[in-house]
């Protein structure tokens, strides 16, 4: 079926405007014209093509967030070295205001499966005492501290972190910025359950308030970026001028802002400001805390990744970053926010 989708999308992409009869008769496929209707009718509510017009007269087309929600075989794309991918190699000036803005980054039954998991989460915590969600959270916290900083390539075990952050114990032989990287998350964290307001509404200062928290002791300049940054295992180039960066930030904060399903608050928080890449360092980790504000500002269950493959992560955000496809990530912001809920409280 995969490979019928791909041979319907394709015709499409290269005869927009086309009624389903005239998708049936010229393409050269076995299916029924009953299977092909309910194969465009899912392709429409996946975002991937759009309609136009009604009854006979309906046309297909390709939606403009087709790069957004078209699948991609990972494992396939990467075969490929970072020099033979064809990719978007700068940073998409209309991404945010002209297709972010226009679609729904879950479909009707994503949202409906993570809803269901939120209520879940609720009746569970609605059984625990102040001191068990307490104990509960700072569990978590000590799972995300690990996993955001191991993914920047700490050292650390996570039974190393938990000794860190409950006894302040260092681990021997690690370099010194580990423990400091490790000991700012937690910080950083324990400063967005203490201020759950802080990113509603979400601004430019509390990102780089944040951000802050995040590289205090590391030798990592603070405020938004001046100069061009480069990312390893990528072509793409980030903006490198700060006046664009902070419109691109301002862009970002008002879509964010005027989204109403918190979901979707935070996984465009996640991707957004590792795609913007704000600041000279640290952008990957500042997104995946102030993600997290957005879920705990609006009482939703916060996401530890801690079973997430680290070169599973670049690979899904390298895809955001080249193709400007959320799928891989998604999936992953998905499975992690399910973790959460039936690991945590």
């Amino acid at each position: 079926m995969a490979n019928i989708n791909k041979s319907i999308l394709t015709f499409i992409q290269n005869n927009p405007s086309h009624s389903s009869k005239e998708i049936y008769d010229r393409l050269d496929t076995v299916i029924g014209y009953a299977t092909l209707k309910r194969i465009l009718s899912k392709l429409t509510s996946d975002n991937l093509i759009t309609k136009e017009g009604k009854g006979k007269g309906t046309k297909y087309l390709i939606s403009p967030s087709y790069e957004l929600f078209n699948p991609i075989d990972v494992e396939e794309y990467f075969k490929k070295e970072q020099d033979e991918r064809q990719i978007k190699d700068s940073f998409t000036l209309s991404l945010i205001t002209e297709v972010l803005s226009k679609v729904k980054l879950f479909t009707t039954h994503e949202e409906q499966s993570l809803e269901v998991l939120q209520q879940k989460f609720k009746h569970n915590i609605s059984n625990l005492s102040s001191a068990e969600y307490n104990k509960e959270l700072e569990r978590l916290a000590i799972d995300l501290s690990w996993k955001s900083s191991q993914i920047e390539g700490n050292t650390y075990s996570l039974l190393e972190t938990e000794r860190l952050l409950k006894e302040k114990e260092t681990a021997a032989g690690k370099p010194k910025d580990d423990a400091i990287m490790l000991l700012n998350h937690k910080e950083a964290i324990n400063f967005i359950i203490a201020h759950p307001d802080y990113v509603t509404p979400l601004t430019i200062r509390g990102i780089e308030d944040i951000h802050s928290i995040l590289i205090k002791d590391l030798g990592i300049d603070r405020n938004i970026r001046q100069r061009r940054v480069g990312i390893s295992g990528t072509n793409y180039k980030p903006l490198d001028n700060e006046h664009q960066i902070r419109e691109a930030l301002v862009d970002m904060c008002t879509l964010v802002n005027s989204r109403e399903n918190v979901f979707e608050k935070s996984l465009l928080t996640l991707v957004l400001l590792s795609y913007i890449q704000a600041f000279g360092d640290g952008n990957k980790r500042t997104a995946r805390i102030v993600s997290n504000a957005m879920l705990i500002a609006n009482e939703y269950c916060p996401i530890s990744f801690r079973t997430v493959d680290s070169v599973e992560y670049k690979k899904a955000m390298l895809l955001f970053y080249e193709q400007n496809n959320i799928v891989a990530f998604k999936k992953i912001f998905m499975d992690q926010f399910e973790f959460a809920v039936k690991t945590y409280f």
